[in-house]
């Protein structure tokens, strides 16, 4: 692990204090919790679309390379 120093406000400080005392954990314990959701939160979501269709095929994430390639020959 790598060693950080956060500067917070007071306020902030002994809510971080007080939310660590409450759940049993430490005060960075939380803190590395709290940065795992926001960045599991704020992760890049999927292509609009995803998901949405139904191909009526159930070969096409093994079948993905031939089936762009397929489609790309007859667009050309």
């Amino acid at each position: 692990m790598t060693k950080l120093t956060l500067y917070l406000e007071e306020e902030t400080a002994a809510v971080l204090k007080q939310l660590a005392s409450t759940e049993g954990v430490s005060e960075a314990d939380l803190v590395r919790d709290a940065l795992a959701l926001y960045r599991n939160a704020r992760s890049r979501p999927l292509p609009k679309g995803t998901g949405a269709y139904h191909s009526g095929r159930s070969d096409v994430s093994s079948q993905a390379e031939e089936l762009l390639r397929q489609a790309a020959r007859q667009r050309q």
